[in-house]
C-alpha cells in the first residue's frame, strides 16, 4: 500500500494526472457543432470561396468557443479530393511565431541571452554583430539565403539541410543586406538561423525540440515540422496550388530548410496553441508581453514586428498576427488579444481571397487588419 502511495503521488504521475486533464479540455475547446454555426460568418465565408476562390480551411473563435469551422475546395485539384478540418497544411512563415516560441523558451530557461551573436553558435559566421533580438525582430540585415541558394546549390534534386544553408552563407559570403540592427528587413535566414542555434543548443532536432517543448504541451496532435532533407515527400495529402492554372506546385530542395517554414498544422491546432499561449502554459506573461513589442520601424505606425510576431496596435486593442505564402500555400494566423478573438485561414490555393477579409473583421467587431485601410497617420480610409 505505502509503494502504491508513493506511485500515485510521484512526479511522473502528477504529469501524467496533468497531461490528461489538458486534453480533457483541449477537447472541450474543440467542440462544434455546425448546426449552431455563425450564420454571418459562414454566408460570408461561402461567398469568399465562390466570389475569389478561396480554399482552404477556416477556424474562427471568440471568448474561447468556436464560432465557426468548416474546410472549403481541394486538397489535390487534380485528385479532386476534400479538404476536411483535419487537413494539415505547410503553414509556410505563419511557422515563425512558433520558431519565436521554442527561442524563447530557452532564453526563459537560461540556456540562451537575447544579446548572444550567432558567432557564439556558429564562430565562422561571416557576419558579426548579429543577435538573437534582432533575428527575432527581422533586424539582422542578412542575405536571404532562399535567393542567394538558387544559384549555389550544386544539385537541385537534393534537398538542403539547415546545416547546408549555414555553410552556404559560411563559405559564399553573399553581401548582406545591411547593418545589423540598422532597420527592419523581412527575411527567411534570420528564423532558418534560429532554428539552427536551436538545434545546437539543445542538441536535438529541431523536429524533436519542437514536439517537445510547444506542440506536446499545447495538445497540438497534428502539428509537426517536416523537412524535404527528411522525407523524399512530405506525408501530407494537401498540395499547394498555382493561383492561375491551379498547378500542383512541385517541393524542392528549399522545403529542407526549416524555422523560417517547414511546420504543418491544422486549424484546430493552431486555435489550441492561442489557447495555450493565453493559459500561460508554454511560456511566462513577461516573455509574451515582450514578444508583442513593436520593434520595427514600419511607416505606418499601426503595423510593427515583434519577436516572430507581426503587430497591429489600434487604438484601443492590441493584435498580433502572421501571414504565410510559400509555394502554393497562403495563410493567415490572427490573435485579437484584446477582443479574445482567434482567426484560423489556411488556404493551398496562393490568391488573393486572405486580403479580402474586411467583412469578416467588421462581423466579429474588431479592428480591420489590413494595411492599405489606414493612413500614414494611423486614421481608417473609408473605401
Amino acid at each position: 500500500m505505502f509503494l502504491s502511495l508513493i506511485g500515485c503521488s510521484s512526479p511522473e504521475a502528477k504529469q501524467k494526472e496533468i497531461i490528461q486533464k489538458q486534453g480533457e479540455k483541449d477537447s472541450i475547446a474543440l467542440v462544434y457543432d455546425p448546426a449552431n454555426a455563425d450564420k454571418e460568418i459562414d454566408a460570408f465565408m461561402q461567398k469568399l470561396h465562390k466570389k475569389s476562390a478561396f480554399n482552404g480551411a477556416v477556424l474562427v473563435a471568440k471568448g474561447g468557443k468556436i464560432l465557426y469551422q468548416n474546410a472549403f475546395g481541394w486538397a489535390d485539384y487534380l485528385l479532386k479530393d476534400s479538404l476536411t478540418i483535419q487537413s494539415k497544411f505547410e503553414l509556410a512563415s505563419v511557422t515563425k511565431p512558433m520558431t519565436a516560441i521554442g527561442t524563447l523558451k530557452l532564453v526563459e530557461e537560461g540556456k540562451l541571452k537575447l544579446d548572444q551573436t550567432v558567432n557564439d553558435f556558429f564562430p565562422e559566421f561571416p557576419y558579426p554583430g548579429v543577435t538573437i533580438k534582432m533575428l527575432l525582430s527581422h533586424r539582422s540585415g542578412l542575405p536571404n539565403y532562399v535567393y542567394f541558394a538558387e544559384d549555389v546549390w550544386p544539385d537541385k534534386k537534393k534537398a538542403m539541410s539547415n546545416m547546408d544553408a549555414m555553410d552556404l552563407l559560411i563559405q559564399h559570403k553573399p553581401a548582406r543586406y545591411g547593418a545589423p540592427d540598422g532597420r527592419f528587413l523581412y527575411n527567411n535566414s534570420n528564423f532558418m538561423v534560429l532554428a539552427s542555434i536551436i538545434e545546437k543548443v539543445t542538441g536535438k532536432s529541431f523536429t524533436v525540440y519542437m514536439k517537445e517543448v510547444l506542440f506536446d504541451p499545447a495538445g497540438m496532435k497534428n502539428t509537426a515540422v517536416l523537412s524535404t532533407a527528411v522525407y523524399e515527400k512530405i506525408p501530407t495529402n494537401v498540395i499547394g496550388h498555382d493561383k492561375v492554372w491551379r498547378r500542383s506546385v512541385v517541393q524542392n530542395f528549399l522545403d529542407g530548410p526549416v524555422g523560417d517554414k517547414g511546420i504543418y498544422s491544422t486549424v484546430q491546432d493552431l486555435y489550441l496553441l492561442d489557447l495555450a499561449l493565453r493559459d500561460g502554459r508554454i511560456l511566462k506573461k513577461e516573455t509574451l508581453d515582450s514578444a508583442y513589442v513593436p520593434r520595427s520601424d514600419a511607416k505606418r505606425s499601426l503595423f510593427s514586428y515583434g519577436y516572430g510576431w507581426r503587430t497591429f496596435s489600434p487604438k484601443d486593442a492590441q493584435i498580433v498576427y502572421h501571414t504565410g505564402w510559400w509555394h502554393g500555400f497562403r495563410n493567415l494566423y490572427v490573435r485579437d488579444l484584446t477582443n479574445d478573438v482567434t482567426i484560423v485561414l489556411l488556404s493551398n490555393m496562393a490568391n488573393g481571397s486572405l486580403v479580402k477579409l474586411d467583412d469578416l473583421y467588421k462581423i466579429l467587431k474588431m479592428p480591420i487588419l489590413r494595411q492599405n485601410a489606414y493612413n500614414a497617420n494611423g486614421d481608417f480610409i473609408v473605401n
